[in-house]
């Protein structure tokens, strides 16, 4: 059973231009250290912050509330499996609003599909509920 679908479009020259203005407090503000890791290791770290500010944004509208309601910026933090593919983890607001969405008896999946082509990254947030074990 689908529970919400969020989608975002985000320009990395925009990143780029945030991360040259504020630099950590930007960085600090929004992203985890896992994410943070994983961008410094790229050639281009506003393309993998881009990626991650897209599927943040996805995940907040699937969510129903975009960053009211106690869902903030940290409260999602996109990981990857061994095999490469990405993974929302909620914490905080963002997990209480996953709780209180998914039905009794049911186990919340958060999907993520993310992609970028310079200048645009893009994201895709699913999340859906199954049957518990």
């Amino acid at each position: 059973m689908i529970i919400g679908i969020g989608t975002d479009l985000c320009d990395i020259r925009r990143i780029e231009k945030t991360l040259e203005r504020f630099g950590d407090r930007f960085i600090a503000r929004l992203f985890d250290d896992y994410e943070i890791k994983k961008a410094m290791r790229r050639q281009n770290p506003a393309s993998s912050f881009a990626q991650s500010f897209a599927a943040k944004e996805a995940c907040s509208k699937a969510l129903g509330t975009g960053f009211r309601q106690g869902v903030f910026w940290r409260d999602m933090v996109v990981q990857n499996l061994p095999t490469g593919q990405p993974v929302m983890q909620l914490t905080g607001g963002a997990k209480a609003r996953l709780d209180k969405l998914t039905p009794p008896g049911m186990t919340a999946k958060v999907d993520v599909s993310q992609t970028d082509e310079y200048p645009m990254a893009h994201a895709m947030v699913i999340i859906s509920a199954d049957p518990s074990r």
